[in-house]
């Protein structure tokens, strides 16, 4: 298959409702394996901290759901591009199922980042559970795109007209993602430099990064099997009317 024929086919939701089904599988699976090693790991197994002690392993939990809360923002951004310049529908369909994902890994990643922080702001002087730095800061914007991209296609009646809506704003907010980024780097803050990076080695031994490598990669699995559940679900409800649709729930397949 060519990239020019997977092209014109993503622009067809039957097709892709039929060739998504086993990748919900992999990738489910995959999440439920990765998340439980790391997770298991990371908690139980991992050495404590020379300097945080034991409340670093929210590291296991914090990292990956930042991550993945910026890269599907990301995706959501790129879908709104392609809707705006290709007309795909599928595009809004992916915008539409990415938000309740990245919202709440967004509402985790904060959470987590407080029950991380206290301890280690009190060891610099400063007895809090919020702290308005450059990352926090950025991060709640992120909420709130988020929030704002779910009101906003529940506020619109015509679904076109909210798909584009929702898509100028994803390509608009695609500016808070370098600055959640390399805000520790571009502003002096309390939050600590980036945990792991592509291009250094790990400042961490063996195995306490291992377990965090599990933990990403298994929630950006965790990502695909969501997304992909509530795409396919999308596609049905936008879909109700056509006979393919109507052919697959007389069959019982759906």
């Amino acid at each position: 298959m060519t990239l020019k024929t997977f092209w014109h086919q993503l622009g067809s939701p039957r097709w892709f409702y039929q060739m998504s089904k086993p990748w919900l599988y992999v990738f489910g699976c995959l999440a439920f394996v990765l998340l439980l090693t790391g997770t298991v790991w990371g908690l139980g197994f991992a050495p404590m901290d020379g300097k945080q002690g034991n409340s670093f392993r929210i590291i296991y939990v914090h990292v990956p759901t930042a991550m993945v809360a910026q890269s599907a923002y990301i995706l959501m951004g790129v879908a709104g591009l392609v809707l705006l310049v290709w007309r795909m529908k599928l595009a809004d369909m992916v915008l539409a199922a990415v938000v309740p994902f990245g919202m709440s890994m967004t509402v985790l990643a904060l959470v987590t980042g407080t029950l991380w922080g206290k301890p280690t702001w009190i060891a610099e002087g400063d007895d809090t559970w919020w702290v308005w730095d450059a990352r926090t800061a950025s991060m709640l914007v992120l909420l709130f795109l988020y929030f704002g991209l779910y009101a906003l296609r529940q506020a619109i009646p015509r679904q076109e007209a909210a798909g584009r809506a929702c898509a100028v704003l994803a390509i608009v907010g695609m500016i808070n993602i370098p600055i959640i980024k390399y805000s520790v780097d571009w502003w002096l803050t309390l939050h600590q430099t980036s945990s792991i990076s592509l291009t250094q080695a790990p400042t961490m031994p063996a195995e306490m990064w291992l377990p965090l490598v599990l933990n990403i990669v298994g929630i950006y699995c965790l990502l695909g099997a969501n997304v992909l559940s509530r795409l396919r679900l999308e596609i049905l409800r936008r879909e109700q009317g056509t006979q393919w649709v109507r052919e697959l729930a007389l069959s019982g397949n759906a």
